[in-house]
Protein backbone atom coordinates (compact mmCIF):
# COMPACT_ATOMS: atom_id res chain seq x y z
CA UNK A 1 0.00 0.00 0.00
CA UNK A 2 1.47 3.53 -0.77
CA UNK A 3 3.13 5.48 1.74
CA UNK A 4 1.88 8.87 0.69
CA UNK A 5 -1.52 10.69 0.79
CA UNK A 6 -2.12 13.61 -1.95
CA UNK A 7 -3.87 16.84 -0.67
CA UNK A 8 -5.02 18.94 -3.29
CA UNK A 9 -8.44 20.48 -1.67
CA UNK A 10 -8.41 21.53 2.21
CA UNK A 11 -6.06 18.45 3.54
CA UNK A 12 -3.64 21.57 1.91
CA UNK A 13 -4.04 23.73 4.46
CA UNK A 14 -5.93 21.54 7.48
CA UNK A 15 -4.27 17.93 7.60
CA UNK A 16 -6.04 16.89 10.84
CA UNK A 17 -4.06 13.67 10.78
CA UNK A 18 -0.30 12.64 12.14
CA UNK A 19 2.31 12.37 9.20
CA UNK A 20 6.10 11.87 9.34
CA UNK A 21 6.44 14.23 6.45
CA UNK A 22 5.32 16.50 3.58
CA UNK A 23 6.20 17.32 0.33
CA UNK A 24 4.87 19.83 -2.13
CA UNK A 25 3.97 17.39 -5.15
CA UNK A 26 2.12 17.26 -8.39
CA UNK A 27 0.15 14.80 -9.68
CA UNK A 28 0.37 14.98 -13.57
CA UNK A 29 -2.54 15.03 -16.71
CA UNK A 30 -5.30 16.04 -13.88
CA UNK A 31 -6.78 19.35 -13.19
CA UNK A 32 -8.54 20.33 -9.96
CA UNK A 33 -12.47 21.56 -10.46
CA UNK A 34 -15.55 22.42 -8.88
CA UNK A 35 -17.24 19.64 -10.05
CA UNK A 36 -18.64 17.31 -6.64
CA UNK A 37 -21.03 18.42 -4.71
CA UNK A 38 -20.75 18.57 -0.97
CA UNK A 39 -24.02 17.64 1.04
CA UNK A 40 -22.61 17.34 4.44
CA UNK A 41 -19.72 19.96 4.64
CA UNK A 42 -20.18 23.29 2.89
CA UNK A 43 -23.94 22.81 1.82
CA UNK A 44 -26.45 20.16 2.92
CA UNK A 45 -28.86 18.11 1.04
CA UNK A 46 -31.32 20.65 -0.04
CA UNK A 47 -28.48 22.91 -0.99
CA UNK A 48 -25.38 21.37 -1.84
CA UNK A 49 -22.37 23.32 -1.71
CA UNK A 50 -19.45 22.76 -4.49
CA UNK A 51 -15.82 21.05 -3.77
CA UNK A 52 -13.05 19.84 -5.70
CA UNK A 53 -12.22 17.09 -7.59
CA UNK A 54 -9.78 15.55 -9.81
CA UNK A 55 -10.49 15.93 -13.52
CA UNK A 56 -8.11 14.34 -16.13
CA UNK A 57 -6.41 16.68 -18.87
CA UNK A 58 -3.71 15.65 -20.55
CA UNK A 59 -0.47 17.87 -20.16
CA UNK A 60 -1.06 19.86 -17.31
CA UNK A 61 -0.39 18.62 -13.63
CA UNK A 62 -2.22 19.09 -9.99
CA UNK A 63 0.05 21.16 -8.26
CA UNK A 64 -0.87 19.85 -4.05
CA UNK A 65 0.69 18.32 -0.89
CA UNK A 66 1.59 14.73 -0.69
CA UNK A 67 2.05 13.59 2.99
CA UNK A 68 3.83 10.35 4.35
CA UNK A 69 1.75 8.63 6.61
CA UNK A 70 2.76 7.18 9.37
CA UNK A 71 2.61 3.43 9.73
CA UNK A 72 1.42 3.42 13.71
CA UNK A 73 -1.57 5.48 12.15
CA UNK A 74 -2.26 4.77 9.30
CA UNK A 75 -5.13 2.71 9.66
CA UNK A 76 -6.79 4.64 11.71
CA UNK A 77 -6.22 8.21 9.58
CA UNK A 78 -7.44 6.44 6.41
CA UNK A 79 -10.28 5.21 8.15
CA UNK A 80 -10.88 8.53 9.53
CA UNK A 81 -10.52 9.85 5.61
CA UNK A 82 -13.01 7.24 4.34
CA UNK A 83 -15.32 8.72 6.71
CA UNK A 84 -14.81 11.91 5.80
CA UNK A 85 -14.96 11.82 2.58
CA UNK A 86 -17.96 9.68 2.34
CA UNK A 87 -19.92 11.70 0.07
CA UNK A 88 -18.93 10.43 -3.27
CA UNK A 89 -15.08 10.08 -2.90
CA UNK A 90 -13.04 6.58 -3.65
CA UNK A 91 -9.72 6.44 -2.32
CA UNK A 92 -7.56 5.50 -5.76
CA UNK A 93 -3.82 4.88 -6.05
CA UNK A 94 -1.39 7.47 -7.62
CA UNK A 95 1.89 8.08 -8.99
CA UNK A 96 3.00 11.90 -7.95
CA UNK A 97 6.50 13.83 -8.65
CA UNK A 98 8.03 16.09 -5.94
CA UNK A 99 9.95 18.99 -6.81
CA UNK A 100 12.88 17.29 -7.29
CA UNK A 101 11.48 14.99 -9.74
CA UNK A 102 11.43 11.85 -7.52
CA UNK A 103 8.12 9.54 -7.86
CA UNK A 104 5.68 9.05 -5.14
CA UNK A 105 3.22 6.32 -4.96
CA UNK A 106 0.47 7.88 -2.75
CA UNK A 107 -3.50 7.57 -2.15
CA UNK A 108 -6.04 10.14 -3.31
CA UNK A 109 -9.55 10.49 -3.04
CA UNK A 110 -11.13 11.73 -5.67
CA UNK A 111 -15.26 12.03 -6.75
CA UNK A 112 -15.95 10.35 -10.05
CA UNK A 113 -18.32 11.52 -12.56
CA UNK A 114 -21.54 9.51 -11.21
CA UNK A 115 -21.12 9.20 -7.87
CA UNK A 116 -23.96 10.18 -6.02
CA UNK A 117 -23.12 13.49 -5.73
CA UNK A 118 -21.71 14.49 -8.67
CA UNK A 119 -22.90 17.76 -10.18
CA UNK A 120 -20.05 18.23 -12.97
CA UNK A 121 -19.62 21.05 -15.48
CA UNK A 122 -21.79 24.33 -14.75
CA UNK A 123 -21.12 28.09 -16.35
CA UNK A 124 -18.63 29.67 -13.99
CA UNK A 125 -21.15 32.37 -13.08
CA UNK A 126 -23.35 29.44 -11.99
CA UNK A 127 -20.56 27.79 -10.03
CA UNK A 128 -19.94 31.12 -8.69
CA UNK A 129 -23.38 31.56 -7.36
CA UNK A 130 -23.55 28.14 -5.52
CA UNK A 131 -20.69 28.25 -4.05
CA UNK A 132 -21.30 31.93 -2.93
CA UNK A 133 -24.71 31.07 -1.66
CA UNK A 134 -23.75 27.64 -0.09
CA UNK A 135 -23.56 27.08 3.58
CA UNK A 136 -22.68 23.03 5.80
CA UNK A 137 -21.78 22.20 9.12
CA UNK A 138 -18.22 22.93 8.20
CA UNK A 139 -18.90 26.57 7.37
CA UNK A 140 -19.02 28.59 4.97
CA UNK A 141 -18.90 27.24 0.82
CA UNK A 142 -16.61 30.69 0.24
CA UNK A 143 -14.65 30.10 3.08
CA UNK A 144 -13.30 26.67 1.33
CA UNK A 145 -12.75 28.05 -1.83
CA UNK A 146 -10.49 30.90 -0.42
CA UNK A 147 -8.35 28.90 1.89
CA UNK A 148 -7.99 26.55 -1.09
CA UNK A 149 -6.53 29.65 -3.19
CA UNK A 150 -4.38 31.42 -0.24
CA UNK A 151 -2.83 27.32 0.40
CA UNK A 152 -2.33 27.24 -3.83
CA UNK A 153 -0.55 30.75 -3.24
CA UNK A 154 1.85 29.69 -0.75
CA UNK A 155 2.78 26.51 -2.47
CA UNK A 156 3.34 28.75 -5.72
CA UNK A 157 0.80 27.49 -7.57
CA UNK A 158 -0.99 30.65 -9.08
CA UNK A 159 -1.81 29.24 -12.46
CA UNK A 160 -4.66 27.23 -11.13
CA UNK A 161 -7.50 30.00 -13.76
CA UNK A 162 -10.31 28.07 -12.56
CA UNK A 163 -10.09 28.63 -9.09
CA UNK A 164 -8.26 32.03 -9.58
CA UNK A 165 -11.73 33.01 -11.84
CA UNK A 166 -13.69 31.33 -9.58
CA UNK A 167 -12.21 32.95 -6.84
CA UNK A 168 -12.91 36.50 -8.14
CA UNK A 169 -16.46 35.49 -8.97
CA UNK A 170 -17.03 34.78 -6.00
CA UNK A 171 -15.71 37.58 -3.95
CA UNK A 172 -17.70 40.05 -6.63
CA UNK A 173 -20.93 38.54 -5.26
CA UNK A 174 -20.31 38.76 -1.40
CA UNK A 175 -19.27 42.49 -2.09
CA UNK A 176 -22.21 43.02 -3.97
CA UNK A 177 -25.44 44.66 -2.32
CA UNK A 178 -28.56 43.22 -2.17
Amino acid sequence: MPEWLFAYGSLIWRPDFRYLERRRAALPDHVRQFWQGSHDHRGTPEAPGRVVTLVPARGRRCLGMAYRLDPVTRTAVLDALDHREKNGYERRAVTLFDDSGAALEALVYVAAPGNFAWLGEAPPEAIAAQIASSRGPSGRNAEYLHELVGALARLGAEDDDHLLALDGAVRGLLETPG
